[in-house]
């Protein structure tokens, strides 16, 4: 597959247009859902000749997935490899599948995406998420890993204890992990004596969590860790429904578009493109899927994009870290706010073991956002005035049990931490 990162500008945008109409046609002669919208629509294939026509086709949203989940599949059902499930963060998991082709091209897009990163054939890498329970990131990290040819040590999530032996036992210099694990492994290893510091690990690719704020500097989360643990951070960015991710290089300044293998679009209330360096809803469309394609699949995810050369010398647009889920959004005494603001200004009071947060509705319909920290916690009254500094809200702050916390937090069968909880719903 051909890669376009290093093309000039005009080149990849005309060499991603055409990826995008074999798509087009893909899904057109192959998708039942979308065969069925274009005819609702009055949508003809041969109309749509540039990007602005292609904005003509209506976004499909999570809701729709999940509606229809069976209608999206476009080959027979004897020939799906893999099936997964979507982490269900704003609903009901959604069934996914995937073919023979659509793995090749898993395999293809974490090569990739480890490549960006700086990993190479003579790394050895600890993937610290689970490769079951229907998840499909850890089956595609160790599919790129394979093809590009390094050392995988497959730990699987949690389990410090696990984690420490495997990197004591075999000596990766990377890991994959979730921020929140790398805290609680730097937890065990000061409580056991591990010196951590001088361990193989020189750097984690992380997923799952915010690590960077909007001028790509670490966030509390990630200046937390790189504290106690002076090893290089990389973020990450995906989903199963975009089967594909987003990367930083070691330049940190966005994660970057794999264009030959998603066409991305960064769009206001209205539909339309906003600028570089304006936020807008995340829409993606999937290029080279099979089984389940998708076309304008609104992520809910609320961040910016950033075009022009990366100091790594690609071309290829860039992400800016995920400000909130369009959902998630919450009005507090007039000021609109996203989850990752509170979370933000939790991590970096500094003194917060863990915490949980809520948000729900009051007779008046207004949103309440309450945050359950420990029983132990005492400082109440300045965790409140630095809210108020840093937000000009203040959330309503509740003691609760840690083990409590930990069982919201971590829920039975989640796949990531579940800090935020939205009970409007």
């Amino acid at each position: 597959m051909k890669d376009l990162h290093y093309q000039n500008i005009e080149t990849i945008k005309a060499e991603q247009w055409k990826l995008l109409k074999t798509q087009l046609e893909y899904t057109f002669q192959n998708s039942p859902y979308y065969q069925r919208i274009f005819k609702e629509r009055s949508i003809q294939l041969n109309k749509i000749e540039s990007s602005e026509d292609f904005r003509n086709i209506p976004v499909t949203s999570k809701e729709e997935l999940q509606l229809h989940n069976w209608e999206f599949l476009s080959i027979p059902e004897e020939d799906i490899i893999d099936f997964v499930t979507t982490s269900g963060t704003l609903g009901s998991p959604v069934n996914f599948a995937l073919n023979d082709a659509d793995l090749d091209r898993l395999a293809e897009n974490e090569f990739k995406a480890f490549s960006i990163a700086g990993i190479k054939k003579a790394d050895k890498v600890q993937i610290t998420t689970t490769l079951d329970r229907r998840f499909m990131a850890g089956m595609a990290y160790f599919l790129g890993l394979r093809k590009l040819g390094a050392g995988i040590i497959r730990t699987g999530s949690g389990l410090p204890q696990l984690q420490w032996e495997s990197i004591e036992r075999f000596k990766p210099n990377y890991l994959v992990a979730v921020p929140s694990l790398l805290l609680k492994m730097i937890q065990y290893a000061a409580e056991n004596n591990i010196n951590y510091r001088n361990s193989s690990v020189k750097a984690a690719i992380c997923i799952g969590e915010p690590l960077r704020d909007e001028n790509f500097e670490l966030n509390a989360l990630g200046k937390k860790i790189n504290e106690l643990w002076d090893i290089e951070l990389f973020s990450t960015y995906a989903s199963t429904e975009m089967s594909t991710a987003f990367t930083e290089c070691p330049y940190h300044s966005g994660n970057h578009v794999l264009s030959e293998l998603i066409y991305a679009e960064v769009i206001d209330e209205d539909g339309q493109q906003v600028k570089p360096g304006e936020t807008g809803e995340l829409v993606v469309t999937p290029l080279g899927t099979q089984t389940m394609p998708l076309l304008r699949f609104a992520t809910g995810d609320m961040l910016t994009y950033y075009e022009g050369k990366c100091r790594c010398g690609r071309n290829t647009p860039r992400l800016g870290p995920v400000i909130g889920r369009k959902q998630q959004k919450m009005k507090v005494k007039g000021t609109s706010i996203y989850p990752q603001h509170i979370i933000e200004v939790l991590n970096s009071f500094g003194k917060l073991k863990t915490f949980v947060i809520e948000v729900r509705k009051d007779d008046l319909d207004n949103d309440l956002v309450s945050v359950k920290v420990p029983d132990t916690f005492k400082e109440i009254e300045e965790l409140k005035s630095y809210f108020k500094s840093r937000l000009h809200v203040t959330p309503k702050i509740e003691k609760l049990d840690e083990k409590q916390i930990e069982l919201l937090k971590f829920p039975k069968g989640s796949r990531k931490p579940q800090i935020f909880q939205d009970l409007r719903r």
